[in-house]
């Protein structure tokens, strides 16, 4: 399924491109890459758009035109012919838009790592991957503490769990009615107001962690891994081992190398997996980290999972880190 921009009149066209070289790779460059036996892939999305004003006013022009020919206005279904008609001439003239996404197969672990948090292309992805491999499937992660219960508790008793570190970086949101929101940024989060904020109802649904000293990253109430980056001295070892910024091996090496077991120390924090069919525990002030009767994962939900939906690099040209 290797990538075809789209045609004149197709708005949208998605497919594989070389990870080592993207959609400007030589003809016949391996659209899988394994290093270090970490599989790296690269899913290109290209759509044209055309502006909903655009639309409109085309629409209202032909409908305009018609009620002056024929003293008559369009009815909602000649509308609708008319829109459909507008877009199909308009098409042509969008500029396309793409976007590549990078998609991390850990065969050891057996985890798939997706470097967005868009629950569409996350489902573009996974369903082309379904599509392409006979008998890939992926099953909802789900952790025996949900992230929203375990970041109040480590927020509550001021700790970290082993090897992490609490950053400066929150969101807590009321489950009322209200839904009131208190967001602190570079700002220290173990004090009594933010205590007083979680005892009086509100629940983190984003906290700011640091794992190791090595790579820092904001951690949601689904399991997402946003904003992550490595330490300095992170970088440094890798350029002191010769790895440069457009060195892919380099980059695949020190990425996985870190985030790999940075998810696996993140899942023991929030106490293991549960096994599939088990029931996940309930909590009455905090929703369960993904709907228990969701496996196989549907695609829109593999966004919900650490090891689905880790955001892990630029989604542009460039290594994946």
């Amino acid at each position: 399924m290797p990538f075809v921009p789209c045609g004149a009149s197709q708005d949208k066209s998605v497919g594989w491109v070389s990870p080592r070289h993207g959609a400007s790779g030589a003809e016949g460059a391996p659209l899988v890459e394994s290093v270090n036996g970490q599989w790296m892939l690269r899913f290109m999305a290209e759509v044209r758009q055309v502006p909903a004003s655009a639309i409109k006013r085309r629409v209202d022009d032909m409908a305009a035109q018609i009620e002056a020919t024929t003293g008559r206005k369009p009815g909602k279904k000649e509308k609708r012919d008319l829109k459909e008609d507008a877009i199909a001439t308009l098409l042509p003239q969008a500029f396309p838009r793409e976007q590549s996404t990078w998609v991390w197969l850990d065969t050891e672990h057996q985890r798939l790592v997706l470097d967005t948090t868009s629950a569409g292309r996350a489902d573009d992805i996974i369903t082309a991957l379904v599509k392409l491999l006979d008998g890939f499937s992926v099953d909802l992660l789900r952790t025996a503490t949900s992230p929203a219960v375990a970041m109040a508790t480590w927020l509550t008793e001021q700790a970290a769990p082993a090897g992490f570190d609490i950053g400066k970086e929150c969101e807590l949101k009321s489950a009322d009615e209200t839904q009131a929101v208190v967001r602190y940024a570079r700002h220290p989060l173990l004090t009594d107001e933010v205590r007083d904020h979680i005892a009086a109802g509100k629940q983190p649904t984003r906290l700011a962690l640091d794992w190791d000293g090595r790579v820092s990253f904001v951690l949601s109430d689904t399991l997402q891994l946003k904003k992550v980056a490595f330490a300095d001295d992170v970088l440094e070892q890798a350029k002191a081992q010769g790895q440069r910024a457009d060195d892919f091996d380099g980059s695949v090496l020190m990425l996985t190398a870190e985030v790999g077991p940075l998810i696996s120390d993140l899942i023991d924090a929030l106490d293991g997996l549960l096994e599939v069919g088990v029931a996940a525990p309930a909590s009455a002030s905090a929703p369960a980290s993904a709907p228990a009767a969701s496996l196989p994962l549907t695609p829109a939900d593999a966004l919900q999972t650490a090891e689905s939906a880790a955001n892990l690099a630029n989604e542009d040209d460039g290594p994946p880190f």
